[in-house]
């Protein structure tokens, strides 16, 4: 297999096992120094932090599905990029909530002693949709204080997030969108 093809099978690996809550496998897809941009709020310093941090936030009662597709990818000896076009869906049965979003991802990938591998993870969000749980018709009927604290297509979750016991410090404001009101 051409690096080419070896990049991208590393890519649909490492969304396999986020999405299968593969942990061992997720983690091996990753650099010990990877680094992982996912908004101003969001960042990560080293693999540990990364996979840290997935493992808790996509807990057992998360369903996630993530698909990419148009890689651009360019290998430059034993390096490369590689920018993916995502859609993704999140499903809390608990709340009966769904989100589908479309993004940007945007990767460094290193080749190790055992293969590619990624060395940063990047994302822009473009635009998420929610499908609200029964009884909420619209961010408008979420708590007043979510909606001052989070971006207006972001409250909603947040507000479901906080409910569930989950601290909801950062946002991941969409391309074009205004930050919360102060």
């Amino acid at each position: 297999m051409d690096d080419l093809e070896q990049v991208k099978a590393l890519k649909y690996r490492y969304l396999r096992a986020l999405d299968t809550k593969d942990w061992d496998t997720f983690a091996a897809t990753l650099t010990e120094d990877v680094t992982g941009d996912y908004g101003e709020k969001l960042s990560f310093g080293d693999r540990d932090e990364l996979v840290g941090y997935m493992r808790s936030s996509v807990g057992p009662g998360v369903i996630t599905e993530h698909r990419v597709d148009h890689p651009e990818i360019v290998v430059d000896g034993d390096s490369a990029t590689g920018r993916w076009y995502l859609q993704d869906r999140v499903i809390v049965p608990e709340f009966s909530f769904m989100m589908i979003g479309a993004a940007f991802y945007a990767d460094t990938y290193r080749r190790t002693d055992d293969g590619w591998r990624i060395a940063h993870r990047g994302s822009s969000y473009d635009l998420s949709a929610f499908t609200y749980p029964w009884g909420v018709q619209a961010a408008a009927d979420v708590d007043e204080a979510a909606l001052r604290r989070h971006p207006i297509e972001y409250a909603s979750l947040a507000y479901l997030l906080e409910q569930a016991g989950f601290d909801v410090s950062g946002t991941f404001p969409t391309r074009g969108s205004d930050p919360a009101p102060q």
